[in-house]
C-alpha cells in the first residue's frame, strides 16, 4: 500500500530541480507538492518541464515548515549527512522507506532542503527522524531532482504485500500547538533558555507517539499549567 505522502521542498531555487521533482512525483503516483519559501520565478519556469505541469499547478505555498506539515503525523527529513552533527535518528533509505510504508496511520511528509545547504537545524527540528540515500562517502551529495526520484521509487518499490494497520496519530498542527504551550510555560518557569533549548524541545515532542486524544489532553494540561504560571494567586484555570 502506498503511503499517504506529501513532498515538501524548502527554499528551492533551481527550476530544473523543481521540474524534475514534480515529474518524479507524477512518475511514481504522488501528486501533492508543498513549497516552503520557494523562489516564485523558478516555480513558474518549472511549470514548462515535461510531465511536471500537473503536479506544479496543484502545488501549494507555505511560509514555513510548521505550516507545511500541519496535517502530517510523521515528518521525515532527507540528508546527505556529510560532516554535520545530527540530533535525530538516521536511517538508510531502504530502511526508512519500509518504516514509512508501515506507518500505522496519518499523512507523511518527506522533506527536502535547499540545493545549496540542505536542511537547516531549525528545519530538521520539525522532523521525527532523517533518512539518507546510501551514496558513496566521497560524493554523498546528490542533485535534488534525482534524490526525490530515488526516494519515491524506493517507497513504491516494496509496497506490495506490506501489512499496514490503521491507528490515528496526532497531526502536525496538534503537536505544534502543544509545542507552543510547552515552550511558553517552560520559558515562564525559567527552564527554557536560548534557541538550542527550543529546538531540543521540538525534537523531543517529535519522538513522542501521540494520538489526537493524547495531544488534546496534553494541550489541556499545559493550558492549565500556563494559566497558573500567569496567575499564581488564582484558584481556577481559564
Amino acid at each position: 500500500m502506498a503511503p499517504d505522502l506529501v513532498v515538501v521542498l524548502s527554499q528551492t531555487r533551481n527550476p530544473v530541480n523543481i521540474g524534475a521533482a514534480a515529474r518524479a512525483m507524477s512518475n511514481f503516483g504522488f501528486t501533492e507538492l508543498r513549497l516552503v519559501q520557494a523562489y516564485r520565478h523558478a516555480v513558474d519556469e518549472a511549470r514548462g518541464a515535461p510531465g511536471a505541469a500537473g503536479v506544479l499547478l496543484q502545488a501549494t505555498d507555505y511560509p514555513g515548515i510548521a505550516e507545511a506539515v500541519h496535517d502530517c503525523s510523521l515528518v521525515v527529513g532527507t540528508t546527505s549527512v556529510r560532516h554535520r552533527q545530527l540530533h535525530l535518528p538516521l536511517q538508510r533509505l531502504e530502511t526508512g522507506a519500509r518504516a514509512i510504508r508501515q506507518w500505522p496511520g496519518g499523512r507523511v511528509a518527506l522533506l527536502f532542503g535547499s540545493e545549496k545547504s540542505g536542511l537547516s537545524n531549525d528545519e530538521m527540528s520539525h522532523c521525527h527522524w532523517l533518512t539518507r540515500i546510501p551514496a558513496r562517502e566521497q560524493h554523498g551529495s546528490m542533485n535534488l531532482g534525482q534524490a526525490v526520484a530515488i526516494c519515491l521509487y524506493e517507497l513504491i518499490r516494496g509496497r506490495a504485500g506490506v501489512p499496514r494497520t490503521r491507528s490515528e496519530r496526532a497531526a502536525g498542527a496538534s503537536v505544534a500547538s502543544l509545542n507552543a504551550l510547552m515552550e511558553e510555560s517552560l520559558t515562564l518557569a525559567g527552564y527554557l533558555r536560548g534557541e538550542a533549548a527550543r529546538l531540543k524541545l521540538r525534537r523531543l515532542l517529535r519522538k513522542m507517539v501521540l494520538s489526537p486524544a493524547d495531544a488534546e489532553n496534553w494541550c489541556g494540561m499545559m493550558r492549565q499549567v500556563l494559566w497558573k504560571l500567569k496567575h499564581p494567586g488564582g484558584r481556577n484555570g481559564a
